[in-house]
């Protein structure tokens, strides 16, 4: 069945087991991790099946609200009498989301480096540590977001809210596409030596060195990411 309002109104009303919110973000998540990974695809219409299977608890108010969450983020389209779809970028337009996130993270990195606390660097430490983890136990999905999370913070570090703001909501647009690059085994390896040089640039206040290797960070892995999803968005 494909997901509309007429098929949502079939759904039960929400459970009184959980808060309302609790099951928006469930449904949130489900939803984005299904379009992260790859499970739905580009320009795929996303049935009603998607999301529930698995999410007994689920029903037609929360989904209403993860998808319109979604479509915030540029994940999801809703159509009108036609559904919600999955986004689908050009690569031209990716490539300007990559062009932008390097010379966000190239601001950050100079204020990050004057500006971060103990504190901050001792999570981002921490954080790297975790990740390191993840990777030496082939967990892509707990690898991606306490990557994706690291890079946050180092651009919070930089104590410029409006800088995080806009950061923060370019790389919600293309998750699917900075996941992807790490299906490539050779990328994912050596994008995690990349990071220990990236912390111990942060570690060593060194903001020169921090934004040139932020820069090659993404720019490496986005070619990588740019070959393997060549078809997909051609």
């Amino acid at each position: 069945m494909q997901l509309d309002m007429e098929a949502l109104a079939d759904l039960p009303a929400e459970s009184p087991a959980r808060s309302r919110g609790s099951l928006t973000t469930m449904a949130v998540n489900r939803l984005r991790d299904l379009i992260v990974t790859g499970e739905l695809k580009p320009g795929q219409r996303i049935s009603e099946r998607s999301i529930l299977e698995g999410q007994k608890d689920l029903s037609r108010t929360p989904v209403r609200e993860a998808l319109k969450i979604l479509e915030s983020e540029g994940l999801v389209q809703l159509k009108p009498n036609r559904g919600a779809f999955v986004t689908k970028l050009t690569m031209d337009h990716i490539d300007a989301e990559i062009e932008l996130l390097i010379g966000l993270e190239g601001i950050a990195a100079m204020l990050s480096c004057s500006r971060i606390t103990d504190t901050e660097l001792a999570e981002i430490t921490r954080l790297h540590q975790e990740m390191i983890g993840s990777f030496e136990n082939q967990d892509l999905m707990l690898y991606f977001e306490t990557n994706q999370r690291i890079h946050q913070l180092i651009v919070d570090g930089a104590h410029n809210p409006a800088l995080s703001r806009i950061y923060k909501a370019e790389c919600l647009q293309i998750r699917r596409y900075r996941y992807a690059g790490n299906l490539e085994h050779a990328r994912w390896h050596s994008a995690t030596r990349e990071h220990e040089q990236i912390l111990a640039a942060l570690t060593n206040r060194d903001g020169l060195l921090l934004r040139e290797l932020l820069r090659a960070h993404h720019t490496n892995g986005w070619a990588v990411t740019r070959e393997l999803l060549r078809s997909e968005l051609s």
